[in-house]
This record gives C-alpha cells, sequence and structure tokens, in this order.
C-alpha cells in the first residue's frame, strides 16, 4: 500500500529532482508536485484522499488516481454527509460501476467511515481529531533514501488503533500511514526532492 518507491530520486527535464516513486507519468507528476505532502485541513477533502488511500491497497496509487474522477462521481463529491447517507441500493450501483473499484467491503467501508465522521460533528471534526495527532503541524523528518521511509510508524499504529476504536474501517497503520503522507501530516519527500524545502516552507 502507498506509494511504491522504485528509485531515490529521478533528475526530470525540467531540472528539478523528484522522488523517484512519480516516475515520468505526467498525472503522476503532477499530483507529486501539487498534491503528495501538502499540508490538508478541509475535512471533506480529508475524507476524500482516506477513502482512496482505503480503494488503492493492492493497487497502484496511479490507478487511483486515473479513476479520481469517476470516484468523485460515484461518491457524491465526497461530500460526508451525503456518502453517509448512502443505503443498499447505492451500495449496489457503486458495486456496478465500472468507472472505479468495484470492492462491495471498501465501499460499504467508505459508508460506515462516512458515518462515524457524522455522528461525531462532520468533516470539521475530522479534520481537527486527525491533526491533533501531530499538534497541528506536520512532521518534519527528513529522509535522505528511499530506504528510510517506513511503509508504518508507531505514530501510525496508535492512530489505527484510535480509529478502529471509533468504529472506522479499512484503516490498518499502513494504510493510515500512506494517508499521513498524502495529506502532508508527515513531510516525506526526500531531502533532495525540490518538493521537500517546498512542502517544508507550507508549515512555517
Amino acid at each position: 500500500m502507498g506509494i511504491k518507491w522504485d528509485e531515490d530520486v529521478i533528475r526530470h527535464e525540467d531540472g528539478r529532482c523528484r522522488c523517484g516513486w512519480c516516475g515520468h507519468d505526467d498525472l503522476y507528476v503532477r499530483y507529486h508536485d501539487e498534491e503528495w505532502g501538502v499540508p490538508e485541513h478541509d475535512g471533506q477533502r480529508l475524507f476524500e484522499k482516506f477513502v482512496l488511500d482505503a480503494f488503492q491497497a493492492g493497487l497502484s496509487w496511479l490507478v487511483i488516481l486515473r479513476k479520481r474522477e469517476a470516484f468523485r462521481r460515484a461518491f457524491a463529491g465526497f461530500e460526508v454527509a451525503k456518502v453517509a447517507a448512502f443505503d443498499a441500493r447505492d451500495v449496489d450501483r457503486l458495486t456496478k460501476d465500472a468507472g472505479i473499484v468495484r470492492n462491495r467491503a471498501k465501499i460499504e467501508a467508505a459508508i460506515t467511515n462516512a458515518r462515524v465522521i457524522m455522528e461525531r460533528g462532520g468533516p470539521r471534526w475530522f479534520s481537527s481529531y486527525l491533526w491533533n495527532f501531530v499538534d497541528g503541524r506536520p512532521l518534519q523528518p527528513a529522509f535522505a533514501r528511499k530506504e528510510e521511509v517506513p511503509a508504518e510508524t508507531a505514530l501510525s499504529r496508535r492512530v489505527s488503533r484510535e480509529m478502529k476504536r471509533l468504529g472506522f474501517r479499512f484503516c490498518g497503520p499502513v494504510t493510515v500511514y500512506a494517508f499521513m503522507q498524502a495529506v502532508g501530516m508527515t513531510n516525506d519527500h526526500l531531502t533532495s526532492c525540490w518538493r521537500h524545502e517546498a512542502v517544508r516552507a507550507l508549515a512555517e
């Protein structure tokens, strides 16, 4: 799960060095440059990324990126209240939607997770809940090599346990850490990647 690192960094034609996982695919490079690691505090966007990370398990993240617009259409723009109101008919609809990953367990988990969020206070609560684990500021581990980047950490295991206790599903420690990387709770761009300092500056 999460990002698969093939190389430490890659120097692209624009002269910038980027984390090796983004390769040369334009969509992947744009995601790396514009989204991955950027601190996200909007509860709706956090829910979207949390759902997509769960769907990504066992697949390439690039597959999910290419289906993201279809996911947005299928899941009502990832508006938490709307997803929380989905019923059995919606589950059946989604399992027949060729534009997304048609995994019933993950579809049902997305709905369950939306309901947990709404029961606790909605998207704003979800954002505060998550960011409190890092005291509101992104972690800055400064990894130099891909081998240093963990698949999970003591913190992601703690977050996973706490989320499961509240009723969240598909939130194992590896999935949680991939999510934390994606939403900027930890800045895991390698130090030789041009985005490392750019993302670090966003937290200052």
